[in-house]
């Protein structure tokens, strides 16, 4: 018996769901690469190592099954990916076909790992089911909550690639070599990300005057000799009308500061003057001033999220704001734009949510300004256009965005939910579980951001060095959120000292104990090995992560 399956094959069957519900089994023609049922078409085609599928409709369609038989054995453990951003779930799993796994998932028994998913960039969205006898690939290619209607083209909606390890090789880096392949041209920023987010000082109550207290701070902590300059980003708070937090609405419009941030092009000068570079935070889709009536998203939104329009990507004018509100940001001489909240703008859900919500991704029964291109479509569009208006020269970083579909039009990702000032659960929750388990993406999707290290007297000094020194050793991009409260010279000495490890090559890290817990504690950096101890407090313990998703202000960015 074979460990792990083959699913560089034809599937062992294959189903269609059309936009009425109908489920039809399709028929295969012969051993051609043919499944044909309900006026629908999947075309499997067979490569090394490789599968491409292809879909043609004559008939509004909401999804594929694939079906592959195979007997896993009893011992075998599963990990998968996740919708969006994790939230502190993820996890070595035993087979469970309740259990969704977003994108790809690993497979291992006794030291030996397979890998399989889709590739970055898929017309669809991709969800891999495990239970003892097989595996099931759903392909989600709805057009919002409807079926999409492809009429004539042909939609290629994905492709499957699989690995399987090498001798000797963790599952860590079998992990690796899977958002490799996953990802074969991944875009990149040119050098270490580090600096300052405002988020976790000012949590949205921000100006001009703090930002620029907050980066000459920043200046005095990273070396004068260093090769790059530090980052100093604007969060949520600029934009106008100035919007409470919470309730109201924290999207744009966004083309001018308010009182608080009277002059943004100036505000870019001053930052760049402090030896920073100036980023910005945006909502790209949702705007307090109100749009034309065919620019309004028609998904259905939770009884709590933020006032304010939602706009639709699907709409060829929403595209070309959006792209104009970059553009103009841009112009003020902001050179990385973190845009937020497009999931949950266009799906009213939080990754979470999806693992449970009828639907899966989003609802049922809404649909886009457009039916004729699937929700997966409609936001790699909207990604490129993002990517258009910031130009070349900027990085951008997705928060709250489908990595997966980001993946090349994108330098950062945002790969977890929010950590915390106050809730030192959450940050052990979003922070170090997300980044023990996502890690592999880094360098092979984007430059992962396991989010900001919030540097602050709420939290017990110790635990704040530890995620400090984990992040600063990782490689990955390292944020602070410094509230001078916190600053203390201990605290600035371990800083200064982060920054310049931030700034070093990265040894080879990995996550010792990944599959034995959810907080992995034991890690490898190049051949020396540290133990963090997160669960050691000089204050009572706060409530589980589990408990705490919204822990802060509900609807809010990062």
């Amino acid at each position: 018996m074979t460990l792990f399956p083959n699913l560089c094959r034809q599937p062992d069957s294959l189903f269609f769901v059309s936009g009425d519900g109908t489920i039809t089994k399709a028929a295969r023609r012969g051993s051609s690469s043919i499944w044909s049922g309900a006026r629908s078409a999947a075309t499997v085609c067979e490569q090394e190592e490789m599968v491409t599928i292809r879909i043609e409709s004559a008939v509004a369609l909401c999804r594929l099954f694939l079906r592959w038989r195979h007997d896993f054995l009893e011992e075998t453990r599963f990990l998968g990916d996740t919708w969006e951003r994790s939230y502190g779930n993820l996890e070595w799993r035993t087979a469970s076909p309740q259990h969704v796994m977003p994108w790809y998932f690993l497979a291992s028994r006794k030291g030996e790992t397979a890998g399989y998913g889709v590739g970055t960039g898929a017309a669809c969205i991709a969800i891999w089911r495990i239970d003892r006898d097989g595996v099931t690939l759903e392909l989600d290619v709805r057009s919002g909550g409807v079926g999409v209607e492809l009429g004539d083209r042909g939609l290629d909606a994905c492709t499957i690639r699989q690995t399987f390890s090498q001798q000797e090789e963790t599952p860590y880096n079998t992990a690796r070599r899977l958002c490799s392949l996953l990802c074969p041209s991944p875009l990149l920023p040119s050098e270490p990300v580090i600096g300052h987010n405002d988020w976790y000082w000012l949590y949205g109550h921000n100006s001009a005057g703090k930002i620029v207290e907050a980066t000459r701070r920043l200046a005095d902590l990273v070396p004068g000799n260093a090769r790059i300059r530090p980052w100093s980003i604007v969060d949520d708070g600029w934009q106008s009308p100035v919007q409470g937090i919470p309730g109201g609405c924290n999207g744009g419009p966004w083309d001018q500061g308010n009182d608080l941030f009277p002059d943004m092009g100036q505000l870019s000068e001053d930052i760049s003057a402090l030896g920073a570079r100036p980023g910005i935070w945006m909502r790209p889709l949702l705007t307090a001033a109100r749009p034309p009536a065919s620019w309004l998203l028609r998904s259905p939104r939770p009884a709590d999220a933020a006032q304010g329009y939602v706009l639709d990507p699907s709409h060829p004018e929403v595209l070309r704001h959006v792209e104009t509100d970059m553009r103009r940001v841009r112009s003020w001489g902001y050179e990385l734009i973190k845009h937020d909240f497009t999931t949950f703008d266009i799906t009213g859900r939080w990754g979470f949510e999806m693992n449970t919500g009828a639907g899966g991704f989003t609802s049922d029964g809404w649909s886009f300004h457009t039916r004729s291109q699937t929700t997966a479509e409609i936001i790699t569009e909207l990604y490129r256009r993002i990517r258009k208006g910031a130009d070349s020269q900027a990085l951008i970083m997705g928060c709250n965005a489908v990595g997966h579909l980001g993946a090349g039009l994108m330098e950062l990702q945002r790969i977890g939910d929010d950590t915390s000032a106050t809730d030192w659960a959450r940050t052990r929750g979003m922070g170090v579980n997300t980044l023990a388990f996502r890690l592999p993406q880094h360098g092979r999707l984007f430059s992962a951001d396991a989010d900001c290290i919030p540097v602050s007297p709420h939290i017990p000094e110790k635990l704040t060095l530890s995620w400090l020194d984990l992040v600063a050793r990782s490689g990955t991009p390292l944020l602070i959120s410094l509230d001078p409260a916190a600053q203390k010279p201990g605290m600035t000495a371990a800083l200064k000292r982060a920054f310049v490890c931030a700034i070093a090559p990265a040894a080879d890290v990995e996550p010792l104990d990944w599959m034995e817990t959810s907080i992995p504690r034991e890690w490898r950096f190049g051949k020396q090995t540290e133990v963090y101890r997160w669960s050691e407090f000089d204050t009572p313990p706060s409530a589980p992560a589990s408990s705490s998703l919204h822990a802060e202000p509900v609807g809010v960015p990062c």
